[in-house]
């Protein structure tokens, strides 16, 4: 199959980040069909030509054309999957049934499995048929950036590198940049952690505590994320690249990040419940902090900064305590 047969791009997932890529993939020169669980967005997308719920105020093109129908995405050439990163297990069950064999699907999900511990990777193998080609989509994105055409560069990994090629061909596009890596693990675990760390990068923020002190979290947090990529077999040069250093320092400097500014308003003194009743959108950082604790204890990785997150999430920490142990913490030599 050569890249030009992948002409219909199916997107599973009819958040933000869905509509986005549903929309790079026109501008690539491919049909896009986007699936999405709630039909008052398929009816918006369809009738309204926006998605009024998750990305306002972005006029969507006639082209794009939006479904309930699960089966009639699995049809498509290729297979985007973006929902949130806890359901991707069972959005795979899904659409298990209805793929046809050899179709590829292009994780684009960042998270770790808060009850199995498991990578996206992982938990869509255990969901899908044997011999499903996988990829994965990471790197320095807002979807709203995205969606209007402004210039952006990714991380696709795939262990297979001539389909990998194929889908770096069929995504492409002058403002959408995939750069192709076959570093499964390491693009996935800079996109998941980075999310944890922008919480702490918002506690930073709203507690007024400075540009040096976020500075200092993002460079520790990026050792944190390579030591924990390389005791799952990642390559230390992968975080140094899009899907590692470059999405950590895009969602750990900008208030558009829904994992920094939910940090921020904890800072600012409100309550996890209060915030996250107040949105839509999943900030994947709240449900990843614990999964990546758990998964870095298995491994033995020393994360504190991730550990701290999920003592403040999870544990009924307070900021002020958490981050007095962190500056008391003892001396230690940078590259450990």
């Amino acid at each position: 199959m050569a890249a030009t047969d992948f002409r219909r791009i199916g997107v599973i997932g009819g958040g933000a980040w869905g509509t986005a890529l549903a929309l790079a993939a026109l501008r690539a020169g491919r049909e896009a069909l986007l699936w999405a669980r709630e039909p008052a967005v398929v009816e918006s997308v369809n009738a309204a030509r926006e998605n009024r719920d998750y990305l306002p105020g972005v006029t969507l093109p006639a082209a794009l054309r939006a479904t309930g129908d699960l089966a009639e995405v699995a049809a498509c050439d290729a297979i985007l999957l973006v929902t949130p990163a806890q359901h991707l297990r069972s959005a795979c069950a899904s659409l298990a049934v209805h793929l046809r064999p050899g179709t590829p699907l292009v994780i684009c999900a960042k998270g770790i499995e808060l009850e199995s511990h498991a990578l996206m990777s992982e938990a869509a193998t255990a969901a899908l048929p044997a011999g499903t080609p996988l990829a994965v989509l990471s790197g320095p994105t807002f979807a709203a950036e995205v969606a209007r055409g402004l210039p952006t560069a990714v991380t696709l990994a795939c262990a297979d590198a001539a389909l990998g090629a194929r889908l770096v061909e069929a995504l492409g596009s002058r403002t959408f940049r995939p750069y192709l890596s076959d570093d499964v693990v390491g693009s996935q675990i800079g996109g998941a952690v980075k999310n944890v760390l922008a919480i702490a990068c918002g506690v930073v923020e709203g507690r007024k505590l400075g540009d040096n002190a976020r500075a200092a979290l993002i460079t520790r947090g990026l050792a944190e994320i390579t030591r924990l990529a390389l005791a799952l077999g990642g390559r230390p040069e992968t975080l140094m690249g899009l899907s590692g250093l470059g999405d950590l320092t895009l969602t750990c400097s900008s208030l558009q990040s829904r994992n920094m500014s939910l940090g921020a308003a904890l800072g600012a003194g409100r309550t996890l419940a209060e915030v996250l009743a107040e949105r839509r959108s999943v900030a994947e950082g709240v449900y990843t902090a614990a999964a990546v604790v758990g998964l870095a204890g298995k491994k033995g990785v020393d994360m504190p900064l991730c550990a701290a997150v999920d003592a403040i999430l999870n544990r009924g920490a307070g900021l002020d305590a958490t981050i007095d142990g962190l500056l008391s913490r003892p001396f230690r030599e940078e590259g450990r």
